[in-house]
């Protein structure tokens, strides 16, 4: 028998307890990391499954939506799609905040209806809105625009961006919930494409995507980067490979770019796909 089973097995009900206390205690902790600063700060936080993963996240989100509702009286967070949308349904009706204040945005938007299963919305939309896990109203989503060119839609959110975030000089959001795909892609920002030297556009167009559908807006590095906490969430085996080329081999990839100026930037994995981490 492994060592640390027999000790786990010799543990009383009382140390468990204490054992248990002490991590849920460590994932408070790293989640309430300070979400403002003179420079850049990035951590990688590795726990135990997907399930930790998500209470991990959770707090992150509580600690930076108090901070910022106590700054500025709202919370400005930036979403994603894929994997992040259960974990957001999962981890959310958790948490401790007063939801009325947030405001949602989207990090990178498909253009197609929102009854398509490819819309980042419509997937919010049915497990988070209409299903009444949490307390958040449809007219809290700052949606994009669709059944207009690329161009039209990324201009339009750009103005919506501007009208609800505070600017210094570039729009500053105070949580970005980040992906990042099998090829190390994150929002629609893809590895080799010319929208990774954007800095123009806050959002930008991207009518050639190599995932699709290839019409989409993102937002684009500058934004991304002027961030006060950026944060991604990975879970499995299969992402361990493309988080060793981030962390380890530091390989110019979309998401290695993600590097807040002047914010945080948070990096919670599970064991699965933190295994190449050493």
């Amino acid at each position: 028998m492994p060592v640390t089973e027999q000790i786990h097995k010799e543990l009383s009900c009382e140390e468990k307890d204490a054992a248990a206390f002490l991590r849920e205690r460590f994932l408070f902790l790293v989640a309430s990391l300070p979400v403002c600063g003179p420079s850049n700060r990035m951590g990688v936080t590795v726990v135990e499954n997907k399930n930790e993963v998500i209470v991990a996240l959770s707090k992150l989100i509580e600690a930076t939506a108090t901070e910022s509702i106590e700054r500025n009286g709202v919370f400005n967070i930036g979403v994603s799609g894929g994997s992040l949308v259960s974990f957001l349904a999962t981890g959310l009706t958790k948490i401790s905040t007063d939801f009325s204040k947030w405001k949602i945005f989207f990090c990178d938007e498909r253009l197609v209806p929102v009854a398509d299963p490819d819309s980042t919305f419509g997937v919010y939309k049915k497990q988070l809105i209409d299903t009444e896990a949490v307390s958040l109203k449809e007219d809290q989503f700052v949606t994009v625009k669709q059944g207009v060119s690329a161009a039209e839609a990324a201009e339009e959110y750009a103005a919506k961006i501007k009208k609800y975030i505070p600017l210094s000089p570039l729009p500053r959001f105070d949580l970005l919930l980040l992906g990042m795909g099998p090829d190390g892609h994150t929002c629609s920002l893809f590895p080799g494409h010319a929208l990774l030297n954007e800095t123009a556009k806050w959002v930008a167009p991207i009518t050639d995507s190599p995932k699709p559908p290839p019409s989409r807006i993102t937002l684009t590095f500058p934004v991304i980067n002027a961030a006060r906490v950026c944060a991604f969430a990975v879970s499995g085996k299969e992402k361990a490979e493309m988080i060793k080329r981030i962390h380890v081999d530091k390989e110019d990839l979309p998401a290695t770019r993600v590097q807040p100026t002047s914010g945080n930037l948070q990096w919670i994995v599970d064991k699965d796909a933190g295994a190449l981490l050493n």
